[in-house]
């Protein structure tokens, strides 16, 4: 992986390399994130995380036909984080993605080394057709928080670095078919044949109205949905719909409302309604196993989530996340401050807060305290 990063920056930024890629572009960012909170496992151990990450970032053309996307990030932890069971346990966790394309570097109970490929896809066009092959993100659905169709790339709705997205190692070709309308199909492989996906989408615009059906086997489940979006004034609207029949032969029903409004004095609102039939509506059966592995983004039933951001000045900007599980009462409230210290540097305070009564979804969790630094390049 580390001679394909290096042959890709050499392209970049070697004059000779350059005239035969002229739209080769190196960026990138640097990130420093430190965290205090406690672990889950086992629960109540309080820590530091000092997360630092560089990524590097090279796209463009490598000629009229061909596209590279290449995102390779190196990171450095520090802190007593690293001394916890929990994350003893964390990075000894397999990647989901089908290729192996992580490792660690160094290792000791005061730092811990890590390099990956966050994304690496070509994409060949001809015409109006497009073939992407590689690490990527395949982001179906209109949800902010939640999303019946975002089953390639799930995303967890209280993440703390909500625009980290996780990508799938897929084939994706896609067919224009107007302006706004096209035809896709994606294949994702997985080392076992039966949890690899297979999926269709044909997406389209009509009177103003954004609209796309879905159908295909996503992992053991097959799928069938649908989603609309469309915008009214300053407020946009937005809805999602699944129905998913399981390997063993169970059906349920996943389904999102939305609603977004920008104002004029810079206040931006999101709120979404969320329903998961897989979910339960009672605590005791609450599937956290799954939900700890990944292959679940939440164990209840009927949720909301709510955004709203405003521009204190403009170089200071104010966002708030609150998600609530509508069935236990528990909730996730998140509020930070972002100010630009200067161009391309930006510095943000913030926390993470869960409420809710013994044996709930959130009440597991401890809150947390982080700053953020981030230099673009």
């Amino acid at each position: 992986m580390s001679r394909f990063v290096l042959a890709a920056l050499l392209a970049a930024l070697c004059p000779a390399a350059a005239q035969q890629t002229p739209a080769l572009s190196l960026s990138g960012y640097y990130k420093n994130l430190l965290i205090g909170s406690e672990t889950v496992f086992p629960a109540g151990q309080s820590y530091v995380l000092d997360l630092n990450r560089l990524r590097l970032e090279v796209k463009g053309k490598l000629s009229e036909a061909v596209a590279l996307d290449l995102q390779y990030d190196n990171e450095v932890l520090l802190g007593s984080y690293l001394r916890t069971e929990q994350f003893r346990l964390q990075k000894d966790q397999p990647a989901p993605q089908y290729w192996d394309a992580e490792s660690n570097y160094a290792e000791s109970r005061s730092y811990y080394g890590r390099h990956r490929l966050y994304r690496g896809a070509v994409t060949f066009s001809s015409g109006n057709a497009d073939l992407r092959i590689g690490r990527q993100r395949i982001a179906w659905g209109t949800g902010r928080f939640f999303s019946p169709l975002d089953i390639l790339n799930p995303f967890s709705p209280i993440a703390l670095e909500r625009q980290e997205r996780i990508g799938v190692d897929a084939a994706l070709a896609e067919y224009k078919l107007g302006a706004l309308a096209r035809f896709s199909a994606v294949y994702a492989p997985q080392h076992e044949r039966r949890d690899a996906s297979a999926a269709l989408r044909w997406q389209a615009n009509t009177a103003g109205i954004d609209h796309a059906l879905v159908a295909g086997r996503f992992a053991r489940d097959r799928v069938i949905g649908a989603d609309v979006a469309t915008q009214i004034g300053d407020a946009g609207l937005r809805a999602e719909f699944t129905r998913t029949r399981r390997a063993a032969g169970a059906r349920h029903s996943r389904a999102l409302l939305g609603a977004d409004y920008a104002f004029a004095n810079t206040l931006t609102l999101s709120a979404e309604l969320y329903y998961d039939g897989a979910g339960a509506s009672d605590r005791q059966h609450y599937d956290f196993a799954s939900l700890f592995a990944g292959r679940i983004q939440n164990v209840g039933r009927r949720y909301v989530g709510a955004f709203a951001g405003y521009e204190i000045t403009p170089l200071l900007k104010w966002n708030n996340y609150f998600v609530a599980n509508l069935d236990d009462r528990s909730s996730y409230f998140a509020p930070s401050l972002v100010y630009s210290l200067r161009t391309n540097l930006d510095l943000t305070l913030g926390a993470q807060r869960f409420r809710g009564g013994e044996g709930s979804e959130f009440a597991r969790l401890a809150d947390a305290w982080y700053a953020q630094l981030q230099w673009f390049f």
